[in-house]
């Protein structure tokens, strides 16, 4: 997946690049606007109907691992996102793997949030109702932005947070969800570990030794062990075939190219008790096919032990990125359609 396709680009901007050759669907009841801040693309969603008051806002960051996805591939979510629940949305088209390495991604996306946040008037955005909202990779960079922004007093406070089939942690690939849904389509072990050697600008040769935990010494595993253990993981998430497997001894040479995953810049599961209490609450969905399901029940329960309130849905039949099937006609997963219902409703309920 990493050579270059036809010796022009690599095989994630090529199915990018497909992709987004697709016709985009239009909505007779939003206004899109496609706007640039600085150097990141984003597009803004307007209800047409006006309104004389002003609307909650929401930040919309896309999933796809950090190598796939666009500002097109998550349209469909975005309109429906924006006429349902009558708010503004802001999604970010923010640089990408492997032309553009860490902290790219999160410095767009940071960087387009402030922007937004200071012209919250000008989009007609109520300053109190302001959401910050993203899949897979997204939802990682949604948590990360309630943590980085939490004590900007320059800026309106982030109302809350949605995280669907979040990226939170970049360490632990033995999880009992990394275990269970190894091999299941749309986000395999193989490819995550993929997403995680371009992010960290590492060789992907390394991935046995990640996989058998190698990479950190066992003081890291100690450390981390009260956010990352499995005793963190309701019994009922284990039921499916799961075997805790020891930690193999370190690989300096592994550890010195891969201990960025360590920072909470990645990892913002790893954040610390007096950061992650100060982030607004939040609203989790996991899926029980899917490869990230245990980031987000472990991090409902730092988020739940340190006081914040959290809203949580569990689709029984979901699998990752199944909340993009709501645009792919006879590909359509219903449960796609429940998890937009949850979002919109918790959004209405702020």
């Amino acid at each position: 997946m990493g050579e270059r396709f036809l010796r022009i680009c690599s095989m994630s901007r090529f199915v990018c690049f497909a992709h987004d050759l697709l016709p985009v669907r239009t909505d007779p009841d939003v206004v899109v606007t496609d706007l640039r801040f600085g150097m990141i693309p984003v597009k803004l969603y307007k209800p047409k109907a006006s309104f004389w008051a002003t609307r909650t806002g929401i930040v919309f960051y896309h999933g796809g691992g950090g190598v796939l996805g666009s500002l097109k591939t998550h349209h469909g979510i975005c309109c429906h996102l924006c006429k349902e629940s009558d708010s503004v949305v802001l999604s970010v088209g923010y640089r990408m793997q492997p032309e553009h390495k860490f902290p790219v991604l999160i410095t767009d996306c940071l960087v387009a949030t402030i922007h937004f946040l200071k012209s919250l008037n000008a989009y007609g955005v109520d300053p109190v109702r302001v959401v910050v909202c993203g899949d897979s990779v997204g939802g990682g960079i949604a948590a990360l932005a309630c943590q980085q922004l939490r004590s900007k007093q320059d800026l309106p406070t982030i109302r809350a947070q949605i995280l669907v089939q979040a990226l939170l942690q970049a360490l632990d690939f033995q999880l009992p969800s990394y275990q269970q849904n190894r091999n299941v389509p749309m986000l395999t072990q193989h490819f995550a570990f993929y997403c995680w050697c371009h992010f960290l600008a590492i060789s992907i040769s390394w991935e046995s030794i990640v996989l058998k935990g190698a990479h950190l010494p066992m003081e890291v595993w100690e450390k981390y062990r009260k956010w990352l253990g499995p005793e963190n993981i309701p019994e009922r998430f284990k039921q499916r075939g799961y075997c805790q497997m020891p930690h193999a001894p370190v690989n300096e040479k592994a550890y010195l190219e891969s201990s960025l995953a360590m920072s909470v810049m990645i990892s913002p599961l790893l954040a610390e008790d007096d950061v992650i209490a100060q982030v607004p609450e939040a609203c989790t969905v996991t899926c029980e096919y899917d490869l990230l399901r245990d980031d987000s029940l472990l991090y409902k329960k730092r988020l739940e032990d340190l006081g914040v309130p959290v809203t949580w849905h569990h689709m029984e039949d979901g699998f990752h990125g199944v909340l993009n099937s709501i645009d792919m006609g006879c590909l359509y997963f219903p449960c796609s359609m429940r998890i937009l219902n949850v979002m919109v409703n918790f959004i209405k309920g702020l």
